[in-house]
């Protein structure tokens, strides 16, 4: 699977399939920091990715 994190930071993994939440843990990356998608559409934590995914990662900006 791809996961993009920017135009620069993009990560092939072999991974089985699993949910979302996992493979952003597994890669350090806090679920609660992020908003994924795929095919241009927002996926929840609990949706399961698959190996031939191509998953963007969209860092969410805190502030106040």
């Amino acid at each position: 699977m791809r996961l993009i994190l920017s135009e620069k930071d993009v990560r092939i993994l072999e991974h089985s399939p699993a949910p979302v939440e996992q493979i952003l843990l597994e890669q350090g990356i806090n679920p609660l920091d992020v908003i994924v998608s795929r095919n241009g559409k927002l996926l929840p934590g609990d949706t399961v990715i698959q190996g031939n995914d191509e998953v963007h990662i969209i860092r969410i900006a805190h502030g106040g």
